[in-house]
């Protein structure tokens, strides 16, 4: 990249830091963006005389308001919450929600900017948003559950709608919390409406969707592999994280025929040399989603395997699969990574590998898939579980999982064409651009707004 450009991404993103003091995710997602989109934009007068880039990375609004819960000791208790509505620039707000004691502005802004992205490439009109709180429900009980998610959403639903803005789950929002929230949001209205997604399939739910970004995560891969002339199936796959993304991403990596070695919790990494199989894989989801256990749990129903504290990226694998949360990856998993000859790496989470070790795949020519592209298959299945709800109908799991499929091909494709560089594709330069002519292009012809 010429002096030029280089001096121009670091005056954009230093007045970025000065807009935003403190928001150092926002500012890490925003800087990964910037520094592909300047070069482009210098051909294109019209998104440079719009401040097209400015625009789009300010949020059109930050509702910031207070949650008060009881819990089940009679006591109040506060948490803080927020809804970041970015850019609607192609369509009504969509993002999920995530309940976390991490969950802070910056966070919540660098997921809505991300989202921005990602829902353009879906090619559905979505536009971007995300919200949360800082409520941790690890060791809640359901009343506690209930009641706080009652009061959130009664902080909440002023501003959402089914036209207006769609929130989701995340980290920390289940099928649990979301049928709270749903359930407070029509006794708030007295509507029935698709105004959340991610319900359960009694009321007004989609197949796949509890599957979906795994699933997606693992068509990506498998579309980056094929434009190589490589497949997955036979291929050793090392995934971090046990929650949906992770399992489901593991249950269609095996069903692809990879051979999944490791899964993760906060604590540490199981690794299964014998790989783990669908039937293993069936221990884990009882292990997580009924008993709540932590992954180590696993070593005593398979002796066999062997649990590790810290990441699993120091296992020798062809294919990662990072599905736990944003920075996951750093310089030294890379350099391990890269040292034990991986092939692929598609993000499951967000943002899950820091900006040097992703510039490090991509320096050392390893196909790498980024979370806006090759997670998009959450908000993608979202997206048809709208057109779901506004046409009253439900389809069965075969027509989403087909659909899915189409959209994660659909999505490598304008990766392809926009991230063509000499012999490789580089997917992170051809997904911020494919997610930026979208948005943009409305932008434009919306004027001033």
């Amino acid at each position: 990249m010429s002096k030029k450009f280089d001096d121009e991404i670091g005056s954009f993103i230093t007045e970025l830091v000065k807009r935003n003091p403190g928001e150092t995710e926002f500012h890490q997602a925003a800087h990964e963006v910037i520094e592909t989109l300047i070069p482009f934009i210098a051909d294109n007068d019209d998104y440079k005389h719009a401040n097209i880039l400015n625009r789009i990375t300010e949020p059109d609004r930050i509702i910031a308001f207070k949650v008060n819960w009881e819990d089940d000791w009679g006591d109040i208790q506060t948490n803080r919450a927020w809804r970041i509505q970015f850019n609607n620039a192609i369509g009504p707000y969509k993002g999920g929600l995530r309940f976390h004691p991490s969950v802070n502005q910056s966070i919540l802004k660098f997921l809505g900017f991300e989202q921005c992205f990602k829902n353009s490439l879906t090619g559905l009109p979505l536009g971007g948003a995300k919200g949360g709180s800082n409520f941790d429900p690890k060791n809640k009980s359901d009343g506690e559950i209930m009641r706080f998610c009652q009061s959130f959403m009664m902080g909440l639903f002023h501003y959402i709608g089914e036209d207006t803005d769609i929130p989701a789950g995340d980290i920390g929002v289940g099928a649990r919390e979301i049928g709270f929230l749903y359930g407070q949001y029509k006794r708030l209205t007295n509507r029935f409406v698709g105004v959340m997604t991610g319900k359960g399939l009694s009321y007004g739910g989609s197949e796949i969707r509890t599957e979906a970004t795994g699933y997606g995560c693992v068509y990506f891969c498998e579309n980056m592999l094929n434009h190589i002339g490589e497949s997955i199936s036979g291929k050793t796959c090392v995934i971090s994280g046990s929650g949906n993304v992770a399992i489901y991403a593991a249950e269609k990596a095996i069903d692809l025929g990879a051979i999944v070695l490791t899964m993760s919790d906060s604590d540490g990494f199981i690794y299964d040399m014998d790989g783990i199989d669908s039937e293993k894989l069936a221990c884990i989801k009882e292990l997580k989603e009924v008993n709540r256990e932590r992954i180590i749990k696993y070593t005593e129903h398979y002796p066999k395997a062997t649990y590790h504290a810290g990441k699993p990226w120091g296992v020798k694998c062809e294919i990662a699969l990072p599905c736990a949360t944003q920075n996951e990856i750093n310089k030294n998993d890379a350099e391990e990574l890269i040292a034990n000859g991986i092939l692929a790496v598609s993000e499951g989470a967000n943002m899950p590998t820091d900006r040097t070790a992703m510039k490090m795949f991509i320096e050392n020519k390893i196909l790498f898939g980024p979370g806006k592209a090759a997670n998009a298959g959450g908000v993608a299945v979202s997206g048809l579980e709208q057109t779901q709800n506004s046409m009253r109908l439900m389809w069965d799991r075969e027509k989403v999982d087909e659909n899915l499929r189409s959209i994660m091909g659909n999505i490598h494709k304008q990766c392809v064409c926009y991230g063509q560089d000499e012999n490789l594709v580089n997917y992170v330069k051809g997904s911020n651009i494919a997610g930026f002519i979208k948005i943009a292009n409305a932008m434009l012809a919306h004027g001033i707004t």
